[in-house]
């Protein structure tokens, strides 16, 4: 998954505008504009399209965490220069204060099981020995789980009753 992709289905999920995105930025003390969000949100096919750097999505999941969890005290976290899988998948948990439970419920959502301690495995140290690195097919579920909880559902219409 490219962080242009993560951009587009977390702004999906949340039904975030222009103006929404550029807050969360400015809340990680990063300033963009509307058109570079539109760029980094535009296809890859599209000739304006701008790949979003590891750090520029850093910095949004930083301010999504901010504005969903609240500034903490003391210095604010630098934003990560090389982003994993594992790191946005921790970054998201945390701003959605998700404990295991809730993401392996978020998991089945997607039709995607896992035990607890294959979910633990995502959350340590590189260097730990039950490490396991998260591949792109359990990020983009985990991502599809949280659009089926968070997203809106669309209200179907009802059939008109027959008299």
């Amino acid at each position: 998954m490219t962080n242009n992709d993560i951009l587009r289905r977390i702004r999906f999920t949340f039904d975030f505008n222009d103006s929404k995105m550029i807050a969360l930025f400015g809340l990680a003390d990063y300033q963009v504009t509307r058109s570079q969000i539109t760029d980094w949100l535009k296809k890859e096919d599209d000739p304006a399209y701008q790949k979003c750097s590891d750090t520029q999505l850093a910095i949004f999941l930083n301010g999504l965490i901010i504005n969903r969890r609240g500034k903490k005290e003391g210095p604010q976290p630098e934003p990560e220069k090389r982003l994993t899988n594992n790191t946005i998948f921790m970054k998201l948990k945390i701003a959605l204060n998700l404990k295991s439970e809730d993401v392996l419920e978020i998991m089945d959502l997607a039709n995607f099981h896992m035990s607890k301690p294959e979910l633990s495995a995502f959350f340590r140290r590189p260097d730990h020995k039950h490490y396991r690195d998260c591949n792109d097919q359990i990020l983009r579920n985990f991502l599809k789980g949280i659009q089926l909880k968070y997203r809106a559902p669309i209200q179907m219409k009802e059939a008109p009753k027959k008299k």
